[in-house]
């Protein structure tokens, strides 16, 4: 079983930061991409920002200019710097993963559990 672990998510004021990190344990032989995605209510979940295993970052039009995924390979990690927040970024954040089993090499995808930001004055 794999799991991630979310943090860093709360409430901050309109062009606030917030950093998200993501910590993926359990039975894992490599991590591929990684993945911060984002719901907002009465919306459908939609991707922000992507961390490959070859090194490559794609984002989000809503996200270019203002967050920073980056990865930490020997923690498992990945994070989510959030620069310049707007109200419209209010949403559950949610890291997903894709990582190769130990036993067998298989390709599996998870989520974590989400972690709510919310940006209010």
């Amino acid at each position: 079983q794999v799991q991630l672990v979310e943090s860093g998510g709360g409430l901050v004021q309109p062009g606030g930061s917030l950093r998200l990190s993501c910590a993926a344990s359990g039975s894992i032989f490599s991590i591929n991409a990684m993945r911060w995605y984002r719901q907002a209510p009465g919306k459908q979940r939609e991707l922000v920002a992507t961390f490959t295993s070859g090194g490559t970052t794609y984002y989000a039009d809503s996200a270019k200019g203002r967050f920073t995924i980056s990865r930490d390979n020997a923690k498992n990690t990945v994070y989510l710097q959030m620069n310049s927040l707007k109200p419209e970024d209010t949403a559950i954040y949610y890291c997903n993963v894709d990582y190769m089993t130990p036993l067998n090499l298989r390709l599996r995808n998870v989520w974590g559990q989400g972690t709510q930001v919310t940006v209010s004055s």
